[in-house]
């Protein structure tokens, strides 16, 4: 056994591989040729199980975002039918959507990143599945072009750039407002 590298003899179980690309690679290396990959099939030391692991934390994450997103875009369609726009103006509903999904997104991950202990599926669920629906780039660009179309190109300039700064301020504002919740300390 190597004293400067337990991990060089560690791959000796596993046929026809390569000790010193293991050892850099690490135990959980992807195989690299037919005979690694039957090694790693039938079980061989070399290779944890680690992989399967990964894979389910992975599903239950993308579960995460989907339970999200199924919320989120119904909240935004619901929110579409309360409030009307005409052609040819200010896309009210969708610049308030966005703003407001901005901010929540600025407390949100200021408490998960810097308040919260550490969880898995707080953000994959609220930040990415819902917000990520209730929020829209694609209907903000949908509308900037409609109105372009339509010959309101002041109205779509301004709608443009007053959803990139009130969406920026908003997310900031809430940055502020997550680091002054009252609770526990900051992490870091």
């Amino acid at each position: 056994m190597s004293e400067d590298n337990p991990l060089v003899d560690a791959t000796a179980s596993v046929p026809h591989a390569d000790r010193s690309d293991r050892a850099v690679q690490g135990m959980n290396a992807a195989p690299e040729n037919c005979d690694d990959i039957d090694a790693a099939q039938s079980g061989s030391a070399a290779f944890s199980a680690r992989p399967r692991r990964r894979h389910g934390e992975r599903v239950r994450r993308l579960a995460a975002i989907g339970a999200g997103g199924a919320l989120g875009a119904p909240a935004r369609y619901e929110l579409s039918l309360l409030v009307h726009t005409r052609p040819g103006t200010f896309p009210w509903t969708t610049f308030w959507i966005n703003v407001s999904g901005s901010f929540v997104l600025g407390v949100l991950l200021t408490l998960v990143s810097e308040r919260w202990p550490p969880t898995r599926f707080v953000r994959p669920f609220a930040a990415i599945g819902f917000l990520g629906a209730y929020t829209t780039w694609s209907t903000f660009m949908v509308e900037a072009n409609l109105l372009i179309k339509a010959g309101a190109v002041a109205v779509a300039v301004t709608y443009v750039v007053a959803s990139l700064l009130v969406g920026f301020g908003a997310v900031s504002f809430g940055v502020v407002l997550g680091r002054a919740w009252p609770g526990s300390e900051r992490r870091m």
